[in-house]
Order: C-alpha cells, then sequence, then structure tokens
C-alpha cells in the first residue's frame, strides 16, 4: 500500500497529567476507556495510547491486571495500534512503570527521554474543587517532583522491551531529550525507523511557541536524518494549532484528553473522538489524508497485532 501523505493519528485516551474531577468526560472505568479508544478508532486515530486508573477513584494505577479488561475490549473490536504507556506517572519507579508493557508486550509503548521537572501545579489555579482526597495533593506535590529518566533507567527500558520487539513512542519534552535519544541510536539501542514525538507547553519542558516547534522538527532532522518519524504532542491550549503546523509541515499528530481537556476556548472535549475529528478536519483540510491502523504498522515497522501478550 501506499503510505505517501498519510498522516498518523494517535490519540491520547486518558493519562496521569489529568484527574477526575476537572472533566466529567475523562475515561476512568476499563468500559469507559475502551469505549472511548474505540470511538477514537472510528474516529480516524490510528494508535491509541493508554493509561489505567483506578475505577473509583481514578488515579492511575500502573498494574498491568488494571490494562487487561480495557485492552482485551479494544483489541476485539477495532485494529488499532496498542501503544501503553512506561511513563505512567512521575510518582512511579521505573520499574512500576514499565510492567505492564513489558508483560503484555504491545506494539508500541512511550518512552520519556529524560529526567525533567513536570509541573501540574499550574492547573490548581483553574480547579479548585476536588471530589477525591487524592487530587490535590498529587497536584500540589509537583512543585517539588523530579520525573526520574535517568540513562540507567532508559537503557533498562530499551533492553527489556525490545526483547518482544515493541517499538517506541520516544516522547521529547526539550532538545536534550533530542540528544539523549542520539546517544543510544549510536549505541545501537534503538532501531530506524524510529517515532518521535516532540511535546510542548509541558511546565519543565519546552514551550509552545511557533519557534519552538520549529527548533525541535531543526534539531530532529540534523540529528536523525531519514531514519525517523516525527510527530507532536501540543499540550492544554496549544494542542490544535500545533496539530495543525505540524500536519503542514509533513509532520504526524497527537491529541487526546490525556493531553488536553479542551476542544476550544472555554470548551470541554465530549470526548476523544471528538478531538480526533477535529484533528482529522485540519489534516484533510490540508488536502493530506489520515493513516490507517494499517497504513501506520507499515510507516513505523510494527511487530502486528497478532504478536501481543493480550
Amino acid at each position: 500500500m501506499s503510505t505517501q501523505g498519510k498522516v498518523i493519528i494517535t490519540c491520547a485516551v486518558t493519562g496521569a497529567i489529568h484527574t477526575p474531577s476537572m472533566s466529567p468526560y475523562l475515561p476512568v472505568t476499563p468500559e469507559q476507556i475502551a469505549d472511548a479508544a474505540v470511538g477514537a478508532v472510528e474516529a480516524g486515530a490510528a494508535i491509541i495510547h493508554l493509561h489505567a486508573r483506578d475505577p473509583v477513584t481514578g488515579k492511575p494505577d500502573q498494574r498491568p491486571e488494571a490494562f487487561v479488561p480495557f485492552l482485551k475490549d479494544i483489541k476485539a473490536r477495532s485494529d488499532a495500534v496498542i501503544n501503553l504507556t512506561t511513563g505512567g506517572s512521575p510518582y512511579m519507579t521505573v520499574q512500576e512503570r514499565m510492567r505492564p508493557a513489558k508483560e503484555l508486550k504491545p506494539e508500541v509503548a512511550s518512552m520519556n527521554m529524560g529526567t525533567m521537572n513536570f509541573g501540574l501545579f499550574p492547573m490548581l489555579n483553574r480547579f479548585k474543587e476536588f471530589k477525591f482526597d487524592w487530587e490535590r495533593p498529587y497536584l500540589e506535590g509537583s512543585k517539588d517532583l523530579i520525573f526520574r529518566n535517568t540513562y540507567g533507567d532508559l537503557e533498562t527500558v530499551l533492553t527489556e522491551l525490545s526483547a518482544n520487539q515493541t517499538r517506541y513512542e520516544f516522547e521529547c519534552y526539550d532538545t536534550s531529550h533530542l540528544y539523549n535519544l542520539a546517544h543510544f541510536v549510536d549505541r545501537g539501542l534503538v532501531k530506524a525507523p524510529f517515532f518521535v514525538q516532540t511535546v510542548f507547553g509541558i511546565l519543565g519542558g519546552i514551550g509552545s511557541h511557533p519557534d519552538d516547534v520549529m527548533h525541535m522538527k531543526r534539531t530532529a532532522d540534523r540529528l536523525f536524518g531519514k531514519d525517523y518519524r516525527w510527530s507532536v504532542l501540543g499540550a492544554g491550549r496549544s494542542q490544535m494549532p500545533i496539530a495543525a503546523m505540524a500536519a503542514s509541515m509533513g509532520g504526524n499528530v497527537r491529541v487526546g484528553l490525556e493531553d488536553s481537556l479542551w476542544i476550544g476556548a472555554g470548551k470541554l472535549a465530549e470526548s476523544n473522538a471528538q478531538q480526533v475529528r477535529k484533528a482529522r478536519e485540519i489534516i484533510e483540510g490540508l488536502g493530506l489524508a489520515v493513516a490507517t491502523p494499517a497504513e501506520a504498522r507499515e510507516i513505523l515497522a510494527l511487530k502486528g497485532k497478532d504478536a501481543v501478550a493480550f
């Protein structure tokens, strides 16, 4: 099949950044997560990036058994490429964070490419009331949080997950993360083609100005040439403007309620599918086409959905 001009949409369905009190539309239970994922695929997403949550409190849950119910449901109902987090929550150890991907052997796993500050506490300026007692301390605690991703941590994840033929969504929050990735490429621990997700707008990482996007793209081009596939993630209000900018430059895009709760100024997105449809409108408005899951597998050289352990 020809994949030229095809744009991969990744949908990050629910994550460790937002808490349930911030939006009634954030998927929490396995059933909600599965339905949200399938809806996103039907809207045009090829890759679904997944976290798990406690079904009662919505707190991030990185036990592999928390993932299995919705993974099996999504696999049965769609052809989606499944991308499991190894980021989990910044409060978890690397061994906790990598367990689901190590045991369940997805086609893709996310991988944060450097130790960094990860400031969630500014959300307290917008959100004042919380349903669960873990939410406010979780956000406040990020003032003193160091999201650990040492070279030893990264080497451990790369070595242990690559044995399962899992490939990676390399999440690069700043220029140094691109150089960290180049280090592992030089050591032969990362094989082309690799999928680089440049992340914009998280406090502790690079900002979301168009110059920041251009800088990350130029740096990745210089370091990796034709060996990588570029995608962008814009946090919060920058989600769609950065998606539009990247798509116009031949890049891929990531949207979803993990990254932004919004669909417009002051308007909460009512589903992940709504954000995917918006991104698809932008892509098709540029005269491009969205990639199917099968096309995404070809572009990224993935092992196929039958080779996973769920």
